[in-house]
């Protein structure tokens, strides 16, 4: 899943490729992408695109004033194309969703791979017209996003730090991933409760995650959008990596898993050298 590294690179793709350029075809190939129906898609073309910005994991980009807004989901993807083919797609079983070409010939496809399709996109005046922007949590990378305002959120918690992170109504952009790589840099369980943690732990956990997020910006900077899902998975050092060995410590990298996500951590940097229970595999052993 793209998650605020991703996102915020592929608004800055966006914006040296679109900003001043004419929007002439919004074609949508799987009509289940479409969350709104007023205004039309078809109230795009004709409009210049003036700005692009990120709200969490919420692509936005702006045509005179009228907001083309994604979110790419788990499985969803950005395809710029600098020649998109001749002649509109024809719909089917692929993975095409969405397909923008502009007045210049280039444009770009939304595409999602797999069979759940949560791939969303709104047409809309105000961004904050969108349930999922109206809900967001502050960006854990703004100016105002303080150790003050971290610890505020925490205050009271009684979840697991992890899933803390990753709810877009505290924090926004965080996802599965980089919810690991903080944890791991933090030396922090993931299944420490929030409201447990002491200011030195929020201190740090603070850092961390600023760390983490601001690295990931920096790799991710400047990447082409098709280069994006590499870039990312090569800068992480715990998610996605079980049974790697630990790049801090050594130990060997391991897994939790959920009915529909896993996560990764090292037990010798997180957990004191205990593996954490994986409840899917313990159900299973039943």
């Amino acid at each position: 899943m793209p998650e605020l590294p991703e996102v915020e690179a592929l608004k800055d793709f966006l914006a040296d490729h679109l900003t001043g350029r004419e929007i002439v075809r919004v074609l949508p190939v799987a009509i289940s992408v479409l969350k709104t129906y007023d205004p039309p898609l078809t109230a795009l073309q004709g409009r210049t695109v003036t700005a692009v910005a990120r709200h969490g994991k919420f692509l936005d980009i702006d045509a005179d004033g009228l907001h083309l807004v994604t979110h790419l989901a788990r499985a969803g993807w950005l395809q710029w194309k600098d020649r998109l083919p001749d002649g509109p797609p024809k719909p089917g079983k692929g993975p095409l969703a969405l397909r923008v070409a502009l007045a210049t010939g280039e444009g770009f496809d939304l595409t999602e791979a797999g069979t759940t399709k949560k791939l969303a996109v709104y047409v809309v005046h105000d961004p904050g017209d969108v349930p999922g922007i109206a809900r967001l949590g502050p960006d854990p990378l703004a100016d105002t996003f303080d150790e003050k305002t971290f610890a505020a959120l925490l205050d009271g918690e009684r979840r697991q730090i992890k899933g803390v992170l990753r709810d877009q109504k505290v924090i926004a952009g965080v996802g599965n991933a980089y919810s690991d790589e903080a944890l791991h840099a933090a030396k922090m369980s993931p299944f420490k409760l929030a409201a447990t943690l002491t200011p030195d732990d929020v201190h740090t956990l603070y850092e961390a995650l600023r760390t983490t997020l601001t690295e990931a910006v920096e790799r991710s900077r400047g990447v082409a959008a098709g280069r994006l899902k590499a870039e990312k998975k090569s800068g992480l050092r715990v998610h996605g990596r079980t049974g790697e060995p630990c790049p801090v410590c050594g130990d060997i990298i391991r897994e939790v898993s959920f009915s529909d996500s896993s996560l990764q951590y090292c037990p010798t940097c997180q957990t004191g050298g205990k593996p954490l229970a994986d409840r899917r595999m313990s159900r299973l052993l039943k």
